[in-house]
């Protein structure tokens, strides 16, 4: 069967909302991204037959199909096409997966998969909440209604809560998972774990300052176990809190990926090659618990024990959602997010999919891994589910 490989993974650090990434339009951050893959692979970007790119709130500055606005606003020739994509918090993924099902399908050969969000300028639910107070509607049709007649709208805040609930979560055990990720967001920030994965981009400091935008914002240095225990619940009976739960992040991320025969005309060496990708849907009202019927259908897609895996990049939505992972799937605690989760990294919705990418593959390089799997849990009750083997 024909292979599809990773030749080059590359995201810019998160940025708070209203942080150093706060003056940069979703099409200026995006196309920097574009740019940094042709820089590290040294091809000719004429050979990019398409860009895929993730984007959930698509409205504004991120309307217009951003993945064409984003090549628009890079070095890569107006000959290249590109195409928004939205699958939720999961879009940038499923780009990877169209990227790679383009290139094993023979039609193309070198595909960019990225994802876009600058969260401070578009921010979530802006794509809906503007036609609705305009008077135009929203996406809860009458036949939804009618399928789901006890449901106003469907909540991943609601889905949090009662993934919380059927798995017998505490809120101290998921104050500990908040905490546990910034531990090791800290960690590897301090061993220079995400040097190499990390675009530098010029940002501004909080007087306007320009700065080296070089680390991810998100992480809180002076976090303790006690302080996130205090923060106020999302809602009354609730578990969870802001603090364990994503943050609010800008950012872009990227990978490319090509044929066979793209490798060897090009002189380009893998760094990973797609081994397996699974999409499903589940209930839209627990909406976020799809991770785990997901991967396990895909590990036997794949006749592959999650033991065979060296790491897993499981989003942090919210900390029940890895939390019931593990669980169900019977997973090694000690080889998720090992570099910290978007509970302390942010969460660029429509970037971090190949956000998650980039981060495992270059934590796989670092720790001798081999097989990695990513899972993000996305609104609407969908997941989906790469394996990628490390080669480089």
């Amino acid at each position: 069967m024909a292979e599809a490989y990773i030749v080059a993974a590359t995201r810019t650090a998160g940025g708070r909302k209203g942080g150093r990434l706060r003056e940069w339009h979703s099409a200026d951050l995006a196309g920097a991204v574009l740019d940094e893959l042709i820089a590290r692979t040294g091809i000719d970007p004429n050979r990019v037959d398409d860009v895929l790119m993730g984007c959930v709130t698509q409205a504004g500055e991120q309307s217009s199909n951003i993945a064409r606005n984003a090549i628009l606003a890079s070095s890569l020739p107006e000959r290249v096409p590109g195409v928004s994509l939205d699958r939720q918090c999961g879009s940038s993924q499923q780009a990877m997966h169209f990227a790679a099902q383009a290139v094993m399908s023979g039609t193309m050969d070198v595909v960019i998969a990225a994802g876009v969000e600058n969260m401070s300028r578009s921010p979530m639910g802006m794509a809906a909440m503007m036609p609705m107070k305009a008077g135009f509607g929203g996406p809860m049709s009458p036949k939804i209604h009618a399928r789901y007649p006890d449901v106003q709208e469907f909540s991943q805040f609601v889905g949090a809560e009662l993934i919380a609930a059927k798995h017998n979560q505490t809120k101290d055990q998921l104050d500990r998972f908040g905490f546990e990720s910034h531990q090791r967001a800290i960690a590897a920030t301090q061993a220079g774990a995400f040097k190499d994965e990390i675009l530098v981009l010029e940002g501004k400091d909080a007087e306007g300052n320009v700065v080296a935008h070089d680390s991810d914002e998100g992480i809180r240095y002076n976090v303790s176990l006690e302080g996130m225990q205090g923060v106020k619940l999302l809602q009354e009976g609730g578990r969870l809190t802001a603090a364990t739960s994503s943050q609010i992040c800008d950012g872009a991320s990227g990978v490319m990926i090509v044929s066979e025969k793209a490798l060897k005309e090009l002189g380009l060496t893998p760094i990973g090659r797609i081994h397996h990708m699974t999409v499903i849907g589940g209930d839209p009202i627990f909406m976020l618990e799809t991770p785990l019927p997901a991967t396990e259908l895909a590990l036997k897609r794949a006749g592959m024990k999650i033991d065979d895996i060296d790491l897993y990049e499981v989003n942090e939505a919210f900390a029940s959602v890895p939390m019931a992972w593990l669980g169900a799937i019977g997973a090694d605690p000690a080889k998720l997010n090992v570099n910290g989760g978007a509970i302390a990294l942010g969460h660029p919705l429509g970037a971090s999919g190949t956000k998650l990418m980039t981060t495992m593959l270059h934590a796989l390089k670092a720790r001798g891994g081999r097989y990695g799997l990513q899972t993000m849990c996305e609104g609407g009750g969908l997941a989906n589910v790469t394996i990628v083997e490390r080669l480089n």
